[in-house]
C-alpha cells in the first residue's frame, strides 16, 4: 500500500479537527505536523507531496486525536510563547494568554523610578509575569506567590528553562503569606475573574484543562479582583501602583470601588480588542 502524501494527510487531519468545533482547525494541523516532521511550518507548504511513514503518522495521528478531543495545543506541544519566554505548559496553570503580555508593557510604562523597584506577581500561575519582568526588567526586586504548590514548582522549572534565576517564591491565597507591614512599589495580578457560574459555557479548551482555581473569581466574577485591589492599598508603597488583569465589564465598578478605597488614581488599558481589559491603580 503506498504511502499517503503529506498534503493529503494534513487534509485530512484539519478536516477532522474542524469537524470537531476545533478554533483554526487547519493552522492547528499544521502546527501538529511541522513538530512531527520537525521542520518548520512554512516548509510544508515545499513538501506537499512527500510520502509521510507509518511511525510519523502514528504519532501525528495521537495528537490530532488529543487536539480534536479539544485538548490546548498548548498542552500537546507542552509549550508556548509569552513575551521573551518559552514556558512549560500543563494543567497545574492556567495558559498564558497573548493578552497578558500587554500588562507587562503597561507595568513597563509606569513603574515607579526607583533603583530597585520591589514588585510582586500575586497568583504568578506559571510565571510568566514574574519571569518576564526578571527577563525584561533585571534591575527588579521580584516576589511571587501562589495558592498552590503545583504553580510555584512550573514558576522554578519555567525560570530554570529560560535561564532566569527564579523570583522569591510565596505559597499561599492572595497576601496572606506575608507580614502585614510587607510593603512594594508595584503589585500586579491576573487573578481569577470568571463568573462561577459562567465556568460550563466556557471553551473546552479553558473549561476542562485550566485549573478552575485560577478562573472561579466568584458568583459575579468580580469579588476576587475586589479583593486584591482593596487589600493591595495598604501593600503598595506610596507613589506606587497596583497592576491587574480583569473581564472588561468589571472596569467600571472595580474603579468606582477603588476610588472610594483612597487611590489617587484609577485607569483602563485596553487589550487587542481595544477593551478595558487592565485596570491600572496609583497610590
Amino acid at each position: 500500500m503506498p504511502q499517503p502524501q503529506l498534503l493529503e494527510v494534513l487534509n485530512k487531519a484539519a478536516g477532522y479537527l474542524q469537524d470537531r468545533g476545533v478554533p483554526q482547525a487547519r493552522l492547528d494541523a499544521e502546527i501538529l505536523f511541522s513538530r512531527a516532521l520537525k521542520v518548520k511550518r512554512l516548509d510544508l507548504y515545499l513538501r506537499f507531496d512527500q510520502p509521510v511513514s507509518s511511525g510519523e503518522l502514528d504519532g501525528y495521528r495521537e495528537w490530532i486525536r488529543r487536539r480534536g478531543n479539544r485538548e490546548p495545543l498548548q498542552h500537546i506541544l507542552g509549550e508556548t510563547e509569552f513575551r521573551e519566554l518559552t514556558l512549560k505548559t500543563d494543567r497545574r496553570a492556567l495558559i498564558s494568554r497573548p493578552e497578558t503580555e500587554i500588562l507587562v508593557d503597561v507595568l513597563k510604562r509606569h513603574l515607579p523610578a526607583t533603583d530597585r523597584p520591589r514588585v510582586l506577581d500575586v497568583g504568578t500561575g506559571s510565571g510568566a509575569i514574574a519571569l518576564s519582568v526578571l527577563k525584561e526588567l533585571p534591575h527588579c526586586q521580584v516576589t511571587a506567590s501562589d495558592i498552590s504548590p503545583d504553580c510555584l514548582e512550573m514558576t522554578r522549572e519555567n525560570a530554570a528553562r529560560n535561564g532566569i534565576p527564579a523570583p522569591e517564591l510565596f505559597l499561599g491565597s492572595l497576601f496572606d503569606p506575608f507580614p502585614a507591614d510587607r510593603r512594594w512599589d508595584a503589585i500586579v495580578s491576573n487573578p481569577p475573574y470568571v463568573a462561577n457560574g459562567t465556568i460550563e459555557s466556557l471553551q473546552p479548551e479553558v473549561r476542562d484543562f485550566d485549573p478552575r482555581i485560577a478562573l472561579a473569581g466568584g458568583e459575579k466574577g468580580w469579588e476576587t479582583p475586589l479583593d486584591l485591589l482593596t487589600n493591595a492599598f495598604h501593600r503598595v508603597e506610596s507613589g506606587g501602583i497596583f497592576l491587574m488583569e480583569i473581564h472588561p465589564p468589571q472596569f467600571e465598578l472595580l474603579r468606582e470601588k477603588a476610588l472610594s478605597l483612597g487611590w489617587i488614581r484609577a485607569e483602563g488599558h485596553a487589550d487587542y480588542q481595544q477593551k478595558n481589559r487592565f485596570v491600572l491603580l496609583i497610590r
